[in-house]
């Protein structure tokens, strides 16, 4: 694994593990000022980073994870990680369980030069349409 797998490996479980402890601070710290975090399926859901933040700290909670075979790609200052992931998280009363498909974005500052996640997309086996009406639930500008 080269350096710059490792370096977003490492990013992808910080970042996890910050959504599996309800760690605002951190999450706000990695996401990009226009992070977005995509649910794609029969019907997409779209949560904006205010949205995200404000659900993954409350009602949209991740319990488990593992990383199946990880492909990540650079592309300047442009990374992606892209890997089917096990999950189980709940959003409020319902359960989220199984096998996702996860890409993620990444772009590294001009400034500081670190990277920040823009953007997460993750498709789930479609027929599941209370998970996405769910998720909606969050959308603050709604």
């Amino acid at each position: 694994m080269d350096t710059f797998a490792a370096r977003l490996e490492t990013l992808e479980h910080q970042w996890m593990r910050a959504w599996m402890r309800g760690d605002r601070k951190l999450m706000k710290e990695v996401a990009a000022r226009d992070f977005v975090f995509l649910l794609g399926g029969t019907k997409a859901t779209l949560l904006d980073r205010a949205s995200w933040l404000e659900a993954a700290t409350t009602r949209l909670r991740c319990h488990s994870y593992r990383f199946g075979d990880i492909y990540v790609r650079r592309h300047g200052p442009v990374g992606l990680f892209a890997c089917q992931m096990e999950i189980e998280a709940s959003i409020g009363e319902h359960e989220w369980k199984g096998t996702v498909w996860v890409s993620d974005l990444w772009r590294r500052s001009a400034v500081r030069r670190n990277w920040k996640l823009v953007e997460r997309v993750v498709s789930r086996p479609d027929g599941d349409d209370a998970l996405g009406e769910a998720l909606k639930k969050f959308q603050l500008w709604n």
